[in-house]
């Protein structure tokens, strides 16, 4: 299996490929916001609530489910838009800010940040007294669509759940759902099989006093069945829904022409599979069988609440049980990413020192370089695609957190500049993100300054030391801190948890400013990928994967740390030595060291002659 989206030189990821369906980003369409509109009037309604999200609150989505780009133009993977009949706002975090305004109207749209000026307060202050908003209640969580209400109630309106989606009704050319095979994931790569995963789980529930658990994540049921799919780019996703027992056996709600030959023996007997549209009258069994129903009212879908409630089921809104889990990975999965990151580092090093000579002819564009680097890891063994859209961001562009090259901002990497590229692999062993900033020609003390400052904290995370029950939110601050000294900060998370040969980016682990309540345990991934962006001028970032380990010590309580996974050299041409101490400096000599050992032996003689060099000690 090879995921979509990955076809060498596609700038959208081949998400758009060849397909008239108006998903080619901005600039925005105002007929199509004059057609829902009508929709809207034609409905009741005095406005409407466009997530970027599908029913499985996924980061990537089906093309038919990309009904916030079709819309607005915004083609981030996180935003949300409110239309009203006058006035309509577009959402998005920090890391699509300069994208947005690239990308979308700002006559048709507002736009607002997605934490600094959230929808409900916008809710609250632009929507009408006795005005109803709709939305549709598959995209939201009855977790949002409480704030959504509180934000109606406090304008003096209604939220109102919509029968069918509205941009549905308007969008001629709407993609059919995908139809990708879904294929067994071999327990060699997972390390557990599904008969045991499900057991456990099963057990938990009955530890709980629950009947069943509904899982509405497609990552978590890749996981708990051991099967991969292709209906989303860049992660094995098959897009279904599940139901898992106490008694160990599972439904699986989903399209029967999508399993492909030898999965239902996979599966096994325990588990039935059955077609999307018997997924409610299964619910309905559950609450006519009145059983308590595990939900997750953070990840389900308020439909599936709904549905249960009216069916008469008692709802336990925990935790999916999938997750923690799946973030905790096998030693087999451990080995098996290890094993990843060192094809996947040769890759990348070999790119490094391809760019090394090529960048200094003047010529290389940013759109040539993601090419070559995609090539590179081709032929890895075990590739499937990429993990997400390769980051290859030359100058300005490297502020743009979340950059995607098109025809239209392909940039050439010119001198006395900065280059960002931030990319990964899907491999059946491993997920791979790593990136890399790197000095084309002599870079300005500005740009040494402040990279070395963002070394200063990838190491203060990388080398942390801390006690079980630690949450990646006590450890931000260390990543941030040589920032903040400096006056200096940057607007995305210090680092998100990552699958195997699943999400780049999984939960509910993170590093960020966020207060996260999930401890990190042994066996977790995590990115360490702290950055600094000067608008209109560059980029910095360097992260490396690493995974949570348990340290030996005579501490008094046990403490766990960090080992690197990621291999391959940090631009030595953009560290200021002098600005590191001591400890520091042993700590990027001695992973440069550990990069030579285990990389050379991968790599062919003139990029090992290259590596020699960029891997030297910098004492």
């Amino acid at each position: 299996m090879t995921l979509n989206g990955n076809k060498s030189g596609d700038d959208d990821g081949g998400l758009y490929d060849g397909l008239d369906d108006g998903l080619d980003g901005g600039p925005t369409d105002p007929a199509r916001l004059g057609a829902l509109r009508d929709e809207l009037k034609r409905r009741d309604l005095d406005g409407f609530i466009q997530p970027r999200s599908d029913e499985h609150q996924g980061e990537y989505v089906a093309r038919k489910s990309e009904r916030l780009a079709w819309l607005t133009g915004f083609t981030g993977s996180a935003g949300l838009a409110v239309v009203l009949a006058d006035k309509a706002a577009v959402f998005a975090d920090g890391r699509y800010t300069l994208q947005v305004e690239k990308e979308v109207d700002g006559g048709l749209f507002e736009h607002c940040h997605l934490t600094d000026k959230p929808p409900t307060d916008w809710i609250a202050a632009n929507l009408a007294p006795g005005a109803r908003l709709g939305f549709d209640p598959w995209l939201l969580t009855p977790v949002q669509t409480a704030r959504f209400q509180a934000a109606c109630k406090k304008a003096g309106g209604e939220l109102a759940a919509c029968d069918g989606n509205p941009v549905d009704a308007v969008w001629t050319g709407q993609p059919a759902a995908p139809l990708s095979p879904v294929v067994a994931h071999d327990a060699a790569f997972a390390g557990d099989s599904s008969n045991d995963k499900r057991r456990r789980i099963a057990d938990g529930l009955k530890a709980d006093k629950a009947g069943a658990v509904v899982l509405t994540a497609p990552d978590s049921i890749a996981w708990l069945l051991n099967v991969r799919g292709d209906d989303v780019p860049f992660t094995p996703l098959a897009l279904s829904f599940a139901i898992l027992y106490a008694d160990a056996s599972a439904e699986l709600f989903i399209d029967g022409r999508k399993l492909a030959p030898g999965t239902a023996d996979h599966l096994g007997g325990d588990v039935k599979t059955l077609e999307p549209d018997a997924f409610g009258p299964a619910l309905d069994r559950l609450g006519k069988d009145a059983k308590t129903v595990r939900v997750s009212a953070d990840t389900a879908p308020l439909w599936v609440f709904d549905r249960l409630e009216k069916a008469g089921a008692v709802i336990d809104r925990g935790d999916d049980p999938c997750q923690l889990p799946k973030a905790i990975k096998t030693t087999v999965q451990i080995d098996g990413i290890r094993t990843a990151h060192r094809r996947d580092g040769a890759s990348l090093t070999r790119f490094l020192a391809w760019l090394d000579g090529e960048a200094a002819k003047g010529s290389l564009m940013e759109s040539a370089c993601a090419d070559k680097l995609e090539s590179l890891r081709r032929g890895n063994d075990h590739f499937q695609g990429l993990s997400f859209p390769t980051i290859s961001s030359a100058g300005a562009n490297g502020a743009i957190v979340h950059y995607r090259v098109s025809e239209e901002t392909d940039a050439p990497l010119r001198p006395k500049s900065l280059y960002l590229v931030d990319s990964g692999a899907q491999y059946l062993d491993g997920t791979t993100d790593v990136t890399r900033t790197i000095a084309i020609g002599e870079p300005t003390d500005e740009m040494r300054h402040n990279f070395t400052l963002v070394l200063k904290g990838h190491i203060a995370l990388a080398t942390a030391r801390f006690p079980e029950g630690t949450t990646g939110s006590q450890l931000d601050t260390l990543a941030r801190l040589p920032l903040w000294r400096a006056g200096l900060d940057y607007d995305h998370g210090t680092g998100h948890g990552v699958g195997h040969f699943l999400g780049v980016h999984e939960g509910p682990q993170r590093i960020s400013k966020r207060p996260n309540r999930v401890a990190l345990e042994p066996g977790m991934v995590v990115s360490n990928e702290p950055g600094y962006y000067k608008a209109g001028a560059y980029g910095i970032r360097i992260e490396n994967l690493v995974t949570v380990v348990q340290v030996e010590s005579d501490a008094e309580k046990p403490l766990l740390g960090f080992e690197t996974l990621t291999l391959t050299p940090i631009d030595r041409a953009l560290v200021v030595a002098d600005m590191l101490d001591g400890a520091e400096v042993a700590w990027l000599d001695a992973y440069h060291a550990r990069v030579l050992d285990e990389i050379t032996p991968l790599v062919d003689e003139a990029t090992a002659e290259w590596l020699a060099e960029a891997a030297a000690p910098i004492s």
